[in-house]
């Protein structure tokens, strides 16, 4: 199996994408770590996984993204699933408002990837999550469109500093994930279909076609620096 005896974390691996990369690396024989911030639900993604371990841990803290990595042992693989939607004119609200989206898409990163890079061997990757906003902005969406960008970014950047260690990201369009429940609520399906109307591919993407995007980043030791879209052909409409 592909990634028989490696260690994957998964930060954000509770729900949506992170879940099903954490059952996919599971599937392929990977020992796997999930971690986020909710105890509630990272039990229950390890009572689905079966044996799994967990960690709690708010990616913009520092310190407890340094503590989770001091208990993993060696790490081979790290996929960061987590990151908010942030909406928002410029013009309107606090600027704390938006600092959400910096913070967990990019200094979250920062602090995994400096946490994490020390216990693996050159054959390990990282894998980054940008997303559709980067290549398709819209008004009132600005913070996470510069965040996700910004991932994107930083995979090639660090693909090149952290060499052999390989960096890319992954840029998920409209995905039918729990962080859209708070967002539109009862009226999700209702937007969603009207999204899916305008898509090349007529339907959005699943967590799972983006989780097989990170697990073949993972197994294909000659891919760095790269970004690969799973959006349907969303950005070019």
């Amino acid at each position: 199996m592909q990634l028989e005896g490696k260690h994957v974390v998964v930060v954000g691996g509770s729900q949506g994408i992170g879940y099903e990369t954490a059952r996919l690396a599971k599937q392929l024989g990977a020992e796997v770590t999930i971690a986020g911030r909710s105890a509630s639900k990272l039990e229950e993604a390890s009572e689905r996984l079966g044996k799994v371990y967990t960690g709690l841990v708010d990616i913009t803290d520092e310190a407890a993204v340094e503590r989770l990595f001091s208990t993993t042992g060696q790490v081979d693989h790290v996929y960061i699933s987590a990151g908010s939607f942030v909406g928002g004119k410029i013009l309107d609200g606090s600027v704390d408002q938006f600092r959400p989206a910096i913070e967990s898409r990019v200094w979250g990163s920062v602090y995994v990837i400096r946490a994490a890079v020390p216990k693996m061997l050159s054959g390990g990757s990282i894998t980054l999550t940008g997303g559709l906003s980067t290549d398709r902005p819209v008004p009132g969406a600005w913070p996470t469109a510069v965040a996700t960008a910004a991932a994107e970014q930083m995979s090639r950047a660090l693909a090149v500093e952290l060499a052999p260690i390989r960096v890319n990201a992954v840029s998920p369009g409209w995905t039918d994930t729990p962080m859209w429940d708070g967002i539109f609520g009862p009226a999700k399906q209702e937007a969603f279909q009207d999204v899916a109307s305008k898509i090349p591919t007529k339907r959005l993407v699943t967590p799972e076609e983006v989780a097989s995007a990170v697990i073949f980043l993972m197994t294909n030791p000659s891919i760095t620096a790269e970004v690969i879209h799973i959006d349907g052909g969303h950005r070019y409409v």
